[in-house]
């Protein structure tokens, strides 16, 4: 019989489920590592919310676990490499609390807006401080977003319900879908001129990190007003704290911290915020379904072998998972460079494989591909739903084989055409090894490595000893450079850097006379 630890505190439909489907269930809720350590290898699956922490020791020591479950969206409790090496599925919930978190941004932004908060505490303490608490209307108010997923589009749909403005900043959302609730698409600077009011929507990303930050909240309005209940780290707490200090930002309202419980005690201390404990998905409601929703993928997993809502297994056989093994990880790594190299909405993507590779099972390939182009900006895509997302996204997918080869035994091509470029590259395996054999026409060969810095420039006289000069400067080794040229005075180049690459020196970098495009990548 199939056994599964709950080890957070979860609704009691989920032992319902388990049972019906005659699976054993144990619940030990607020067991530190160790404790969880000595126990792991007696179950096939642990669910857990987001107060446990599936770290690699507890993954090690569970040698018979199948699947581990997050009832709810983020996995970052979840070591999910570690999962991957050990053959574990990880399954999450990513739509079961979409409408109550939600509701709470709009709750928190009016309570904002009329300092509700504020204006409890003093009446408690017997004060009458009506012309204290002098608030604002929604009413014809701009609310800017940054990131529209499945949260966000609902909070845009409640907040034009308000007669708000509403302004959407996502690269991955078309005009047309936009429309269609009222909203309307913008860029990033738009959304820190216009807006009285900002809502994050966003996964933390090494994009996302910081992205309001002193600088860029120096942009915004003065007067505006910042809710975040997507995810800590979107926000810089210090610099936040300075500039509600200053009245530049009037007001905030935080559910989720750079740490949790806040450690920041200047938090505390602010006197236009709100601070809410992670409270985004805390409805009886939401509960329940994420509860009902992991319990149940859980139970098909391992009752069955269905496999959804996975973050890190595609569909594929034991039969097939040999050869397959190799060209998931080119796709994966192809699949990251392009997602970090582009900046705007994709309309399509065009994969063709030639050689060998076009003889096997390529879904679980591009599958892999669209996950990683599109998991660097969005939030809930997975192997699984992969092409599903890019489908409601409008994003055309287009497969085509090839027999032939120009130069390797398997290639894999992609196209990427997005609403302002198109990016041309393909990717091949050597030695077992992942590398990017051209871009944009220009061939190069360059193994794909943790860290990397991409280029596109004007093929000009000392552009790389300028481009060297700074890295140098920055202390900043290079590992390995691959140029890559046309011949008609256009160049690119990926140069494997030692240690890590600071978004300050990208800054200086671009800067550089010629340069086209720098990005830093992660792989």
């Amino acid at each position: 019989m199939s056994k599964v630890l709950i080890a957070d505190k979860l609704s009691s439909e989920a032992e319902k489920i388990f049972s019906a489907n005659k699976i054993s269930c144990d619940i030990k809720v607020g067991l530190d590592e160790s404790e969880i350590i000595d126990i792991a290898n007696n179950y096939h699956a642990i669910v857990v919310r987001s107060a446990t922490k599936i770290t690699q020791k507890i993954i090690n020591s569970g040698k018979n676990l199948k699947v581990l479950g997050r009832a709810g969206i983020g996995v970052d409790n979840i070591d999910i490499n570690s999962a991957t090496d050990n053959g574990i599925v990880v399954m999450n919930t990513p739509y079961g609390n979409s409408i109550t978190t939600a509701e709470h941004t709009i709750s928190l932004m009016m309570s904002l807006a009329r300092n509700i908060s504020q204006a409890d505490q003093s009446t408690k303490l017997g004060k009458w401080e009506k012309s204290k608490f002098m608030g604002t209307e929604l009413f014809g108010k701009v609310l800017g977003m940054i990131g529209c997923g499945n949260i966000g589009s609902l909070v845009a749909e409640r907040s034009i319900g308000l007669k708000m403005n509403v302004l959407v900043y996502d690269p991955f959302v078309s005009e047309e879908q936009l429309k269609k609730i009222g909203a309307k698409k913008v860029e990033l600077n738009d959304i820190y001129d216009l807006a009285d009011f900002i809502t994050l929507h966003t996964p933390l990303t090494s994009e996302t990190k910081g992205i309001l930050n002193k600088d860029t909240m120096l942009k915004c309005k003065k007067g505006v007003r910042i809710i975040n209940c997507a995810r800590g780290g979107l926000i810089v707490e210090e610099d936040l704290l300075k500039l509600l200090e200053e009245n530049h930002v009037a007001g905030a309202a935080l559910d989720v911290f750079d740490e949790e419980p806040p450690k920041n005690k200047n938090l505390f201390k602010a006197k236009n915020i709100i601070l809410t404990p992670h409270l985004g998905a805390s409805t009886k409601e939401a509960q329940e379904n994420v509860a009902i929703q992991i319990a149940q993928q859980i139970s098909d997993y391992l009752l069955n072998d269905v496999i959804v809502n996975s973050i890190n297994v595609s569909p594929i056989s034991i039969e097939e998972a040999p050869l397959l093994k190799p060209y998931l990880g080119l796709c994966q790594n192809l699949g990251k460079f392009g997602g970090q190299i582009l900046e705007s909405n994709i309309k399509k993507i065009n994969v063709t494989f030639k050689g060998s590779v076009s003889k096997i099972n390529t879904k679980p390939l591009t599958s892999t591909l669209i996950s990683s182009i599109l998991s660097i900006k969005m939030e809930s895509v997975n192997l699984i739903n992969a092409e599903v997302v890019a489908k409601n996204k409008n994003i055309e997918i287009v497969n085509s084989f090839q027999e032939q080869t120009e130069s390797h035994e398997s290639e894999i091509s992609i196209k990427i055409i997005t609403e302002k470029e198109v990016l041309n590259y393909a990717g091949a395996l050597f030695a077992g090894c992942s590398r990017i054999i051209s871009i944009n026409g220009m061939r190069i060969e360059a193994e794909i490595s943790k860290t990397m810095l991409y280029t596109s420039n004007n093929d000009k006289p000392g552009f790389i000893g300028s481009l060297g000069t700074e890295l140098g400067n920055a202390n900043v080794n290079i590992a390995t450079f691959n140029l890559g040229r046309t011949g008609s005075g256009e160049a690119v180049s990926l140069i494997e850097i030692d240690g890590k690459i600071e978004t300050e020196l990208v800054k200086r970098l671009e800067k550089i006379s010629n340069v086209k495009k720098i990005k830093k990548l992660s792989f």
